[in-house]
């Protein structure tokens, strides 16, 4: 017989009752019912009952067994009585009677409960991140997470993509996030850094003459953390293609999320071919682009209605350049006052000096802001935003970009409190004609508004003829239920315009030749028309899940402060590792040590 198991803990049924069998597992909950003694045995793939006697000489060590120890049985299966069968169990008509026992790795008593989902501190979780990990919803995460990139690959195989590998250690980029850089010892003062994103390799391929690549790949950048958003390191489904137009990109993408979701969630998709919405109308519309359209409440500009209003915060908000924008929120007008002031206390915590509102009850508008409006005012709005008795009207005015950002939080805020956002739905949207360029105002300086090497809507004229604020890139963003997956472009192949455009971001000729010098001379060489994209393979794994946070579907990931609690990690290095950096010179060493103290001191 096996040392260990002659089955798995998922395995046994009535079919294999009188057998002498052997299990291997961890203590997953133990009950004393008269003396006799039932044990949860739980491995990778269930649980199976065992029960002990107390005639048996184990019986006191199998009492004194703590939860989580490791231990393997050896006894018979028997099948259990109509009244006592398990119907919530695979093996839930058996049990079995053990003979043998034996404890092969004894448990500590534990920091939290493994055999019950509760609430404990996410550090505590992180510190013992292996316990944590053997709690069911965490497991099934975790598994759910193995079945995406298995699913991923069939689909891109199937669909004629290519997997690669490219480097992790690799060059320094001006742009994006901060890197992660490696010090070289063979050249001391020189870094590798750890890839933001494979951009520039899986462009490369495309120059290579490779037609259709994809990784599930990893990337690294010094960020802060957010719920949906893993400080440190993050996984991307990256994907690029030559010879294609942004609605050929569009088509696989669609077709691979549509598979994931079909087969992997309940939700239900709302349409399969996605809604595209130009970036300016999604700013309009919703204040963000990344907008959630499983429900409505879409802003509407009523800034004329109000362009020589007697009501003169709305007026001046207008005069100044500004807008008035206004949310319908239908059937709204029957809440409480209580549900008006709670909307407001989130609008000023979301920075706003208060939230206006109008009531439409039996043929009047009532509220705080009713008695300023004229009836030509009162028409307007009604005609402006399709109210009508029962609705209530939010408003906000100011700056416009600033009322756009604040009502679009607002508008979340009431789709959640009028309950008009149904979780077993899967909105995908793409979000498309992101602006080439924006002004930075606290540099007063042009920059890039989102990847440096897209390819402008109008080409080289585009950027020698227009304000550069006007120009608008072969940029897209997918969206899924108000959550970013991915961004992603048509890429610029051709040299002139690289130059161009980083030229317009404040970059010479040279800068682009120095930082950019694979994808300058591959350039030269006849480039291929290519784009891409690469949703986010952990946030996609999070939407599947249904999990508020992403770290609840990564089996080993950073806290909110970059820190990994489990393997202590970042940690100082021993002076021996400093010699190998700073070329053997103990000097640098005595200084960087000292300026790290200091460092250490001030945070």
């Amino acid at each position: 017989m096996h040392p260990y198991r002659t089955h798995t803990c998922g395995e046994l049924r009535k079919n294999q009752v009188n057998q002498t069998v052997k299990l291997s597992g961890w203590v997953h909950r133990k009950r004393d019912h008269g003396g006799v003694l039932f044990i949860d045995l739980r491995d990778f793939y269930g649980l199976t009952q065992a029960v002990v006697h107390p005639d048996r000489a184990f019986f006191d060590e199998a009492s004194r067994v703590r939860p989580e120890s490791v231990i393997t049985i050896t006894g018979q299966v028997v099948a259990r009585t109509p009244e006592t069968v398990n119907s919530e169990l695979p093996t839930g008509e058996i049990e079995v009677t053990v003979e043998e026992f034996k404890v092969d790795s004894a448990a500590d008593a534990l920091p939290f409960p493994v055999n019950q989902e509760l609430e404990y501190p996410e550090d505590t979780r992180l510190t013992y991140r292996f316990l944590d990990l053997r709690r069911e919803r965490l497991r099934d995460n975790i598994l759910l997470r193995s079945r995406t990139a298995q699913l991923t690959r069939e689909y891109m195989t199937g669909r004629g993509f290519i997997e690669f590998h490219t480097p992790i250690l690799t060059s320094s980029s001006p742009e994006g996030a901060r890197d992660y850089l490696v010090p070289s010892r063979l050249y001391p003062g020189h870094f590798y850094a750890l890839p933001q994103a494979p951009q520039q390799f899986k462009q490369l391929l495309m120059t290579s003459g490779f037609d259709k690549y994809f990784q599930i790949a990893p990337c690294f950048r010094d960020e802060d953390s957010r719920a949906d958003r893993s400080p440190g390191e993050f996984y991307q489904i990256d994907i690029e293609m030559s010879y294609i137009t942004q609605d050929d990109l569009f088509v696989e993408i669609e077709g691979l999320m549509v598979r994931l979701f079909t087969e992997l969630s309940n939700r239900k998709i709302v349409a399969e071919t996605f809604p595209r919405i130009p970036y300016r109308e999604a700013m309009e519309k919703f204040g963000t682009d990344k907008p959630d359209i499983r429900f409505g409440l879409e802003m509407a500009d009523v800034s004329d209605v109000f362009r020589e209003s007697e009501f003169k915060v709305f007026r001046g908000a207008v005069e100044k350049g500004g807008a008035v924008k206004a949310i319908n929120a239908p059937g709204a007008a029957e809440q409480s006052r209580k549900f008006f002031d709670d909307a407001e206390a989130f609008a000023k915590s979301e920075g706003a000096k208060g939230l206006a509102w109008i009531a439409l009850r039996d043929g009047e508008m009532k509220g705080p802001v009713a008695k300023f409006l004229s009836e030509t005012e009162r028409q307007g709005l009604i005609a402006a935003t399709n109210a009508k008795d029962g609705d209530a009207l939010f408003f906000g005015a100011g700056p416009r970009d600033e009322t756009n950002q604040l009502l679009g939080r607002v508008r979340v805020y009431l789709g959640n409190a009028l309950d008009l956002i149904d979780e077993n739905l899967a909105a995908f949207c793409w979000v498309v004609d992101f602006p080439m360029f924006e002004w930075n105002p606290d540099e007063k300086k042009v920059e890039f508004s989102h990847n440096p090497f897209s390819m402008p809507q109008g080409g080289l004229e585009a950027l020698e003829t227009q304000d550069p604020l006007d120009v608008l890139a072969l940029q897209y963003d997918v969206v899924c239920n108000g959550v970013e997956l991915s961004s992603g472009a048509i890429r610029n192949h051709r040299p002139d315009i690289m130059v161009k455009a980083f030229e317009i971001a404040g970059y010479d000729r040279a800068t682009v030749e120095n930082k950019f010098p694979a994808l300058w001379k591959a350039f030269h060489y006849g480039a291929p028309p290519h784009g891409g994209i690469a949703p986010g393979f952990d946030r996609i794994v999070m939407l599947l899940a249904g999990e508020p946070n992403i770290r609840e579907v990564i089996a080993f990931p950073l806290n909110q402060r970059a820190q990994d609690l489990l393997m202590g990690a970042p940690s100082m290095v021993d002076d021996r590792q400093l010699l190998d950096i700073l070329g053997n010179n103990k000097r640098l060493v005595a200084e960087f040590k000292k300026a790290l103290v200091e460092k250490t001191k001030e945070t």
